[in-house]
């Protein structure tokens, strides 16, 4: 699988992408300067893009991980404009509903924090011949509107990816069945970045 980017509204942080890297130093157009700390383990960042005059991405992996076989990678999306946050987030629920229809595995809730919602999925990917299971991913996003430069609305998106594969998955399910609610805890408590989008 190759990266793919696609617009916030349609289709919004597309899921199970394996992200290609770009050479030379990484570019922080967030601001962040410095790594994550998400859960006691520093996050560093790893890729970044900004394909359009609205729409920044950035992702972050521990210091021992690599963006070919993670086990964890953390990421932050930032779209500026005024969107409706409940209208971006029926968009991913309606894009895992259609992709549900051949893949059983597929499930998610929704959750409300006062002004925030977090959407907590779980998706996978087959091998080419659909007789097994090669990859499986939990994800937490949490979807907040902040302010941006200049007083301007954005939505940002933090997001945490588990994944597991091969013989591994049977392990990751049976973890995520008794320690589902590690995961959301975690994101929940989470302190936002403050975004410093760069000139």
């Amino acid at each position: 699988m190759k990266r793919k980017l696609t617009t916030l509204a349609a289709g919004l942080f597309l899921t199970m992408a394996v992200f290609g890297q770009t050479s030379g130093p990484v570019k922080d157009y967030l601001g962040l300067a410095k790594p994550i700390l998400f859960d006691n383990v520093p996050y560093n960042l790893s890729w970044s893009a900004h394909p359009s005059a609205s729409y920044y991405k950035q992702e972050y992996l521990a210091r021992n991980d690599n963006i070919d076989k993670f086990k964890r990678l953390v990421s932050i999306d930032l779209l500026v404009g005024q969107v409706n946050l409940k209208d971006i987030v029926a968009d991913k629920i309606a894009e895992l509903n259609n992709l549900k229809a051949t893949n059983p595995i597929i499930n998610h809730q929704t959750f409300s924090k006062g002004d925030e919602i977090m959407l907590d999925f779980l998706i996978s990917q087959n091998a080419a011949d659909g007789k097994q299971v090669n990859i499986v991913e939990r994800n937490v996003y949490r979807y907040k509107m902040i302010k941006v430069k200049n007083g301007q609305e954005a939505l940002l998106l933090f997001a945490v990816s588990d994944r597991a594969y091969g013989n591994d998955i049977d392990t990751f399910l049976s973890n995520l069945k008794n320690n589902k609610q590690n995961l959301l805890n975690a994101v929940g408590a989470f302190t936002l970045p403050e975004i410093k989008l760069a000139k």
